[in-house]
């Protein structure tokens, strides 16, 4: 019997990929499909994938030309697979042309015409083509221009024009989108979506306008300054069917994610403290914002998805340079839970080690600085000699995933958690509670 072998996403499958599996079956007797798994894609750079894993393995089965499904986990499982189900072929479409020839060594390598004029890349385009603004003030330039370019990676998400109040501060590239204002009802109108990226005190303002013309938002955390802002916001957002989302782009990088699952796995056994820090040497400014601003949602993160919400005690610590706009330029909070301990450092003007570590009863998490570009993390035990460390690539500082996530969402109606209305809540409240003026000042 001879057996052929291929591999593919299979996102929105369609006649360009049945097409492709039926020329791969007809080079031999039995034809194996891997389908590559989402970590696996995104490892690759492949983030715009719309369907989960099972619904794609599930559409290739319809089809009823595979003989056997399996799943591509990892770089060189095509070698191992090879040998392991004794393949004659491997197959795959001509776009890959001379990319497996070191395959020739284990088995004939046959590259496949596709079918012109149909992929997934253009109907995933095509579905998720959403028009999206960004809200922004002159401090944060450098995010903004991250965002922009990051949106070019991703698959029917435009940037169709940005607002901000002085137009003249922006860059060429930023110049050269269609719509360059400082009116948000000119850019609102010519929009699906915005991103949002200004000062605390107008996100209130610009996120309702925003809901009320019919859009969505995906704002940088926190998205309000109190809970009652929060509570409105999040009810009109429902009311209406649209999407608003926190922007805490550590949240969307695979390492994270993989990091948060494997503490809720036991891996290190009960989590008895979460200790992080964040910083820049950024200059102090009293217009812009203040550390806990800049730093302090992607610093909550961990300690509320590892350790939950709902704290005993706490004790803030502020060192304030400007009383009347209570601009901090070092903050460290302190949490108190039943079983754990927790503590968040941060600073503008202020250097400290930007690390995060888990401590847990049968080992820790260490990921060093930078850790909320978090691309790699170690588990580490008593015994050195049974310590891990897990690598995954992130692109873009996990702005590309944060965008995947939002188009995702509002073309399901639905979003993956990576940032739930619970902790989004808890970090507003965090931010009311430090604005009402209840901290220690240093």
């Amino acid at each position: 019997m001879k057996k052929v072998i291929t591999y593919g996403t299979y996102d929105l499958l369609h006649y360009g990929h049945i097409r492709l599996l039926e020329r791969a079956k007809a080079l031999g007797d039995y034809l194996i499909v891997g389908v590559t798994a989402e970590g696996f894609d995104m490892a690759r750079g492949k983030i715009n994938v719309q369907q989960s894993l099972m619904e794609r393995m599930e559409a290739v089965k319809a089809t009823g030309i595979a003989d056997e499904v399996i799943v591509e986990e990892y770089e060189g499982q095509k070698i191992d697979d090879i040998i392991r189900y004794d393949v004659d072929v491997f197959a795959i479409g001509s776009d890959w042309k001379g990319k497996f020839d070191y395959l020739n060594e284990f088995c004939q390598v046959v590259y496949l015409e596709r079918t012109a004029g149909v992929s997934s890349t253009e109907l995933r385009s095509h579905d998720n083509s959403i028009k999206i603004g960004i809200v922004g003030d002159e401090h944060e330039f450098n995010l903004i221009e991250k965002f922009e370019r990051e949106s070019h990676f991703v698959n029917g998400a435009t940037i169709e024009g940005i607002c901000v109040p002085k137009t003249a501060s922006l860059t060429e590239n930023l110049m050269n989108l269609p719509i360059v204002t400082s009116d948000y009802s000119v850019l609102i109108d010519k929009v699906d979506a915005v991103y949002i990226i200004s000062k605390l005190e107008n996100h209130y303002e610009q996120i309702r306008f925003a809901l009320e013309k019919g859009k969505h938002v995906l704002c940088e955390s926190p998205l309000t300054k109190t809970l009652a802002e929060w509570d409105e916001l999040s009810n009109l957002a429902k009311s209406k069917g649209l999407v608003l989302m926190d922007a805490i782009r550590t949240a969307f990088s695979m390492a994270y994610y993989r990091m948060l699952l494997l503490i809720k796995s036991g891996r290190i056994g009960d989590v008895v403290s979460v200790d992080a820090s964040c910083s820049s040497l950024r200059e102090v400014n009293t217009d812009a914002v203040g550390s806990l601003c800049s730093w302090g949602p992607n610093a909550m993160l961990p300690v509320f998805q590892i350790l939950g919400t709902d704290y005993v005690s706490k004790q803030i610590q502020s060192l304030i340079v400007d009383k009347e706009k209570l601009y901090d330029s070092f903050t460290k909070i302190s949490f108190i839970y039943p079983h754990a301990v927790a503590s968040i450092k941060v600073g503008k003007g202020v250097k400290t080690e930007g690390e995060l570590v888990v401590s847990g009863t049968t080992g820790y998490i260490y990921v060093p600085a930078p850790w909320w570009k978090m691309d790699y993390f170690e588990i580490r035990r008593e015994d050195p000699t049974l310590n891990k460390r897990y690598f995954y690539q992130l692109d873009g500082e996990g702005i590309r995933y944060e965008i995947v996530s939002f188009l995702k969402a509002i073309r399901k109606g639905n979003v993956m958690n990576y940032i739930s209305k619970p902790i989004s809540q808890a970090i507003v409240s965090e931010f009311e509670n430090f604005y009402n003026n209840k901290v220690v000042k240093l």
